[in-house]
């Protein structure tokens, strides 16, 4: 069989190694008490690309890693759960929708400044997004904060890296079944957004920017991450969550 590249975490550091191109042994643990089947388990092997595009999460390099591949200590989620678990030490978005929110140690889960990335593989038909300057809430669209739009074939117009509903993107730059790269980076005022390193989005927020009713919370301000289950019928991974704090 062919061999292919894999990433796992361990200890908070990343991993680099080969195995057999083949479906992993389903590792779910759900966030609910009792999460039910999702389909059947998926590969997630990463394979074809440098290994040095990854920055491993450390002190010294800056990157610190939120998320550790085998548990989701540090993640909080409020209704519907068992939308969240892990598979394949990935975090899998695939149920009801819900919202998990990181509410773990890494600067006290409060951001200002800093640049986030993570891994991103959406299924056919899928949306979720992931939610910058943010607090936790127990249902419902999170109120706080931006979002960050995964979404490259579901019927939302508004496609992956969208800052949605305030610099949205119409093309689509990613694959359904192709792991990437989303990168936001916060500095003041500024919100750049990149997919595998291709800018995306590159806004400023206007000074006493005064918005919507049903939008008046999204300004940048401070606060955690969360990733979004948006429907029973998309199904989103992510890995290789982290951070770099700029503040």
């Amino acid at each position: 069989m062919k061999k292919v590249l894999l990433f796992a975490i361990s200890g908070g550091c990343i991993a680099l190694c080969t195995s057999l191109c083949r479906p992993a042994a389903d590792s779910r643990e759900s966030a609910g008490a009792a999460a039910g089947s999702h389909g059947n388990t998926r590969a997630v092997a990463y394979a074809g690309r440098d290994a040095s595009v990854l920055p491993a999460p450390d002190a010294k390099s800056g990157w610190l890693s939120l998320f550790d591949g085998k548990t989701l200590n540090g993640w909080k989620v409020g209704d519907n759960a068992e939308t969240f678990s892990i598979e394949n030490g990935c975090i899998v978005a695939h149920g009801k929708t819900a919202h998990l929110f990181y509410e773990g140690d890494v600067h006290q889960h409060n951001f200002k400044d800093f640049d986030f990335k993570a891994h991103v593989m959406t299924e056919p038909g899928s949306n979720s997004g992931i939610y910058i300057h943010t607090e936790y809430q127990q249902g419902g669209w999170p109120a706080k904060g931006y979002e960050v739009q995964v979404n490259n074939s579901h019927t939302d117009w508004r496609r992956t890296g969208s800052l949605y509903a305030v610099q949205d993107v119409k093309e689509v730059y990613v694959k359904d079944d192709e792991w990437f790269w989303e990168e936001v980076i916060v500095k003041g005022k500024h919100i750049v957004i990149k997919l595998n390193d291709k800018t995306v989005v590159d806004y400023t927020e206007p000074e006493n920017v005064q918005r919507p009713d049903d939008m008046k919370y999204r300004v940048l301000s401070s606060g955690t991450f969360a990733l979004q289950g948006h429907d029973p019928n998309s199904k989103v991974w992510f890995k290789d969550i982290m951070v770099k704090p700029l503040d």
